[in-house]
């Protein structure tokens, strides 16, 4: 095995930063461990916790990259932070908010992992000006499936690993360190929430602020067809009331309520992980009863998250429908990117065709005209996310996957992308012309010619 860049400790530009923080050792020790796994068995990252929503193939030889979760440096002057590839959102929020700083994008969910949103993307509602989380990226250090540790940036050796790095779900390597930019923020955010009757007037309203740059952050909350709001939201300094959603008030409840609020920036980022968005109800956890009794520490998405694992997993959801004489029903879990001027178009077949509320949508668009190959989006169009996540009943012999594979359809021909953090159901055609099959494999080939990462069809679509 070979390294090159910043996990060298003798001979990186970051020799100081590494060796000071232990990460040269770190980086010792997961790659004594690569070494000893069987050279016949895909090689699989063992971790903690997952915000992925399909199936997982149980590992056969896991690698454990657990240590990895170290903020190695802020640099307040230079607005960066290295930070190691486990580090999870909410670490890194708490590290960088006393410097007065924050992520460019931070994802809605406390335990996504920088080095899993960089691999599998993120949004938020900063992202329609400042794009997805690998787009703040500097530098990478990957260990590649060939056993390399590469320093990945955007225009050095390894750029090509660094442009298809993005949409990769970890089957080109691992990132183990991360160099991001950093942007300033102030203490609280007003938020003002307008309400809307007509989708056309609620997507020109969009549009126009997110081309004006009306506020710092752009999302929205559609309730039905004729209740949808769209959230400016602007830092400033104190105000005189402040809110608290993370206990035993309802975030998204407040959409409704309150045409105007203001939070503190770090609760303004985690406004969404309390209630899970509004998943949460689902579990019985908007009572006020088990509000209060589970206390903010329960509160969160990943303890959700662990709950509704161990039900889909055993199959509980449908052995319940059966015993109640209902009818069976899918489990649709989706984010998909739409070009704006198709976007009343797509929340129309959700409305006439995929029975959930509320829809989250939150305005994306690329800080600049770089290529990332295995997930295109064209740098001058404005894009809507749309955030879909419940049941739905099937029904008249409807097989599961059925909803699914009718968003995909659908978002295909609106000339939209979906994110693979869920269920896919593509065939191989369609996949590998969608997410760009001749880039992945020409990167694929060169860092890890043994196949020992899983392909990106095989862990996305197969679930192997």
């Amino acid at each position: 095995m070979r390294s090159s860049g910043a996990a060298d400790p003798t001979g990186s530009a970051h020799a100081e930063l590494a060796t000071h923080s232990g990460y040269a050792r770190r980086v010792t020790v997961l790659r004594d461990e690569l070494a000893a796994l069987p050279a016949d068995e895909p090689v699989r990252l063992t971790k903690r916790t997952s915000n992925l929503f399909r199936p997982r193939a149980r590992a056969g030889a896991g690698l454990d990259v657990s240590a990895f979760d170290h903020v190695l440096s802020v640099d307040p002057v230079a607005r960066t932070a290295d930070v190691e590839g486990m580090v999870t959102y909410e670490q890194l929020v708490d590290a960088t908010l006393p410097h007065g700083l924050m992520p460019l994008v931070v994802p809605q969910l406390k335990t996504i992992t920088l080095g899993g949103a960089v691999t599998g993307l993120g949004i938020e509602s900063s992202s329609f000006r400042a794009g997805m989380p690998h787009e703040s990226v500097l530098e990478m250090d990957i260990l590649t499936g060939d056993g390399d540790i590469v320093t990945a940036t955007p225009d050095g050796e390894h750029s090509d690993l660094f442009l298809a790095f993005p949409n990769s779900y970890g089957t080109l390597g691992y990132a183990l360190r991360l160099r991001i930019e950093l942007a300033p923020v102030r203490p609280y955010v007003r938020l003002e929430h307008v309400r809307f009757s007509d989708q056309r007037a609620f997507f020109d309203r969009l549009t126009r602020a997110c081309l004006d740059r009306e506020a710092d952050f752009v999302d929205g909350t559609v309730f039905s067809p004729s209740e949808l709001y769209l959230t400016l939201a602007s830092l400033e300094g104190e105000p005189d009331r402040v809110s608290d959603y993370t206990w035993l008030d309802i975030y998204y409840r407040s959409i409704r309520e309150r045409p105007v609020d203001h939070l503190p920036i770090r609760d303004y980022l985690w406004r969404w992980d309390t209630d899970w968005f509004w998943c949460s109800r689902a579990l019985g956890a908007q009572h006020r009863l088990v509000r209060l009794l589970a206390g903010p520490r329960l509160l969160r998405s990943d303890v959700y998250w662990r709950v509704v694992n161990t039900v889909r997993r055993h199959g509980l959801l449908a052995r319940f429908s059966r015993v109640l004489g209902r009818p069976e029903r899918e489990s649709v879990m989706q984010d998909v990117e739409v070009p704006i001027d198709r976007a009343g178009r797509f929340l129309s077949f959700l409305h006439r065709e995929i029975p959930l509320s509320p829809i989250w949508i939150c305005p994306l668009r690329q800080r600049d005209d770089r290529r990332w190959p295995l997930y295109e989006l064209d740098p001058g169009e404005l894009y809507v996310n749309f955030g879909f996540w419940g049941t739905v009943p099937l029904t008249g012999g409807e097989a599961q996957g059925s909803h699914n594979r009718r968003v995909e359809d659908v978002v295909t021909a609106l000339g939209g992308r979906k994110s693979l953090y869920s269920e896919s159901f593509f065939d191989p055609d369609t996949f590998w012309q969608l997410y760009n099959g001749s880039a992945y494999r020409a990167v694929k080939q060169r860092y890890d010619p043994r196949g020992r990462l899983l392909d990106l069809y095989a862990k996305c679509v197969q679930a192997r």
